[in-house]
């Protein structure tokens, strides 16, 4: 079983900064989406966790070289290197490309600044010298300047690709006599044009072409990924804003070139390059629109009113409470012939640039006496999703059936799980079933701190779940995460007539894959369709948690999609339908396991959907050891793993792990400790 490259990691360990990282992430989300997720990863990760399989592209951002060393020399250097070796790719700027070449020197002779010394990767077989031009500063736009690289055509050869362009400096070097390199596999993609701080040897290569191994990397001095528009006019640097001015001019042949090199390591482009879209406006209603003020009568308490206006002002975000006006927005556009976006403050002219979220006010349009019309929402129908919640409810043995009924839509949010879970005033007064959905996530949350954009044709919610702590002894809350997968491969195998056996299993502990079709009947590829998310927050009295789900639904990327593994002959899967009988089944299965506990039959239910029976692993966390999967434990839902010892044959030493501090890479059979 082979698992797709479809991520794109960004180091944002020791020694990157903060603003390289976001420029990295913000220019390459723009020119890899749909095709990609572009992740940042921590070094922890780098060394220890399972990445490779699934990683199209490795990036080192900016920063400070030494750091990257004190993280990831050794273990996490083979890795990089094996990667690419093997046929991925690594594209460092400016200190990430001083890293990977087998020399560093950087400002020799200059006591304060001075770094000198040999790299590990050493993808660039010769030296990195710089400062490429002088007075850079830590931590400033002092030593920033609008460098000038001249473009050679005829090694870039795919895409639109620019002749002259500028790009942003800030500390990057010269990659030292590469032309005579030229037998070894490195190409001269840029040469800067203007005279030099330090000795190049012959040529000035500011951008380098390394072949390695079965893959390559792109080693860069200056930054092409750094968009005009997020750099600073106030910054306190002489000349900067005529800087900023001379880059913004040259913006578009600076994304072509980025465009090209991107496509020289083999990764698909988005020539149209996709932007991030503006938050839209929420919709809070319910199964019956009367219904609706009974939660806004629960958040009357932390309700606050400024000039009229009525505003939540909570931990994360601030939310202003709307009332639908007189005129519908469709009577409006109709009226007006225009047709405008519902789209909140941020929407204020301003450029497509890098935004904290965070500042954004949510506006949220309280439904209390019909359902939103189709206008309003136009990528969720909220009279067919309750529609179908209804039906489903009425075909269930389970008469306390009642999660979905209040819902909260947005086209485009930060993350469901984020407004919930972040937002403790209002999570505190929401009732347990609350679901809460988005078209388009522009700041999606996967386990640790992985955040990415959820294209449209994701079905992605969240439920809200009080479990009583009394409930503990027999019911205990980490089994919520085995229950939504349990919902979704039930729920979706009750979909409709058809359905009963449509090819989805569970891999321990959170992520739901699909077999794709093939063939031929002994071949078995599984990729990964979604994944689970649950957090939870502890009181005397309850365990208050947000389930969060992502599944694709009828994207066709950056993966494969329900809708893709869908035979012509069954009915289609729309998200509304779908959302109903995932959160029916969900209410069902989490009704049954507050009565009986994770007993027998739900170990049975599971263990029918997962992957890893009897699957040899070798566990890295307990030594290296190998053991084979026998199943999890009934009382706290820790996978249950059996040593081998001698020709695979059991040594009766069993082991148990959790599922929060570990990791599983289904593909490698290897069980990783979670730092």
């Amino acid at each position: 079983m082979a698992s797709k490259r479809m991520n794109v990691l960004v180091y944002s360990g020791n020694g990157s900064t903060i603003e390289s990282v976001r420029h990295c992430v913000y220019s390459l989300r723009r020119l890899l989406s749909p095709y990609y997720a572009v992740i940042p990863v921590s070094g922890d990760a780098v060394v220890k966790e399972p990445w490779t399989a699934s990683c199209a592209l490795f990036v080192m951002p900016g920063g400070a070289d030494l750091g990257y060393c004190r993280t990831l020399n050794g273990e996490g250097n083979r890795r990089i290197a094996q990667f690419v070796e093997r046929g991925g790719a690594y594209f460092g700027f400016c200190a990430g490309g001083y890293y990977a070449s087998k020399r560093c020197e950087f400002e020799v002779g200059n006591p304060n600044l001075e770094v000198a010394g040999d790299r590990e990767l050493a993808f660039y077989p010769g030296t990195c010298r710089g400062l490429a031009f002088p007075g850079f500063v830590y931590h400033s736009e002092q030593g920033a300047r609008d460098a000038e690289l001249k473009v050679d055509k005829t090694v870039l050869t795919e895409g639109t690709v620019p002749e002259v362009f500028k790009s942003y400096y800030n500390g990057g070097g010269v990659f030292v006599d590469a032309p005579n390199y030229k037998g070894r596999g490195i190409e001269i993609l840029a040469s800067y044009t203007e005279k030099l701080h330090v000795e190049p040897g012959e040529g000035a290569a500011a951008i380098v072409y390394c072949k390695v191994g079965d893959g390559a990397a792109i080693l860069t001095g200056p930054h092409p990924e750094f968009a005009a528009v997020n750099l600073d006019p106030k910054a306190d640097a002489a000349d900067f804003r005529r800087v900023i001015d001379s880059l913004a001019q040259d913006d578009k042949p600076r994304t072509d070139f980025v465009k090209a090199c991107l496509m020289k390591l083999g990764l698909q482009v988005n020539q149209e390059q996709s932007t991030v879209p503006s938050l839209s406006r929420l919709h809070l209603t319910s199964m019956r629109p009367s219904d609706t003020s009974k939660i806004v009568d629960a958040l009357r308490d932390v309700i606050v009113t400024d000039n009229g206006e009525e505003y939540i002002k909570d931990e994360n975000d601030t939310f202003h409470l709307e009332k639908p006006s007189a005129w519908s927005l469709g009577k409006l556009n109709d009226a007006l012939g225009e047709d405008p976006k519902d789209k909140t403050d941020q929407d204020d002219g301003a450029e497509d640039k890098i935004l904290d979220y965070s500042t954004v006010v949510k506006r949220v349009i309280i439904h209390e006496n019909a359902h939103p019309a189709s206008k309003e929402t136009t990528y969720f129908n909220h009279h067919a999703y309750f529609a179908n919640l209804k039906h489903y409810q009425s075909t269930s043995k389970d008469v306390n059936i009642d999660f979905g009924r209040y819902l909260l839509y947005g086209e485009v949010v930060t993350s469901t799980n984020t407004m919930l879970e972040k937002n403790t005033q209002l999570l505190r007064r929401l009732p347990s079933g609350f679901t809460a959905t988005a078209t388009v996530q522009v700041a999606g949350r996967g386990r640790g701190t992985n955040v990415w954009v959820s294209p449209a044709g994701s079905l992605m919610f969240s439920l809200v779940v009080r479990h009583d702590m009394s409930l503990m002894p027999k019911a205990p809350v980490v089994f919520l995460q085995y229950l939504a997968a349990l919902a979704i491969v039930e729920g979706i195998n009750s979909y409709d007539t058809g359905y009963r056996d449509f090819p989805i299993k569970l891999k321990w502990p959170n992520d739901i894959y699909a077999r794709e079709p093939s063939p031929s009947p002994s071949s078995k590829s599984y990729v990964k369709i979604g994944g689970i998310l649950v957090n939870s927050h502890y009181s005397s009295t309850e365990y208050l948690s947000v389930v969060g789900i992502g599944l694709n639904t009828t994207n066709a990327l950056p993966t494969t999609s329900l809708a893709a593994l869908t035979p012509a002959h069954l009915p289609a899967i729309t998200p509304e339908k779908l959302l109903a009988r995932l959160v029916t089944t969900f209410s069902s299965l989490y009704s049954r396991f507050r009565s009986t506990g994770f007993d027998r039959e739900f170990e049975e239910m599971y263990y029918k959907h997962w992957l890893h029976t009897d699957q040899i692993v070798t566990l890295e966390a307990e030594g290296g050891i190998k053991a084979r999967i026998k199943g999890i434990t009934r009382d706290w839902g820790l996978l249950i793993a059996e040593e081998l010892g001698w020709e695979d044959r059991p040594t009766g030493k069993m082991v148990q792990l959790q599922s929060d501090s570990n990791s599983f890479d289904f593909f490698k059979g290897l069980l990783k400790r979670k730092v």
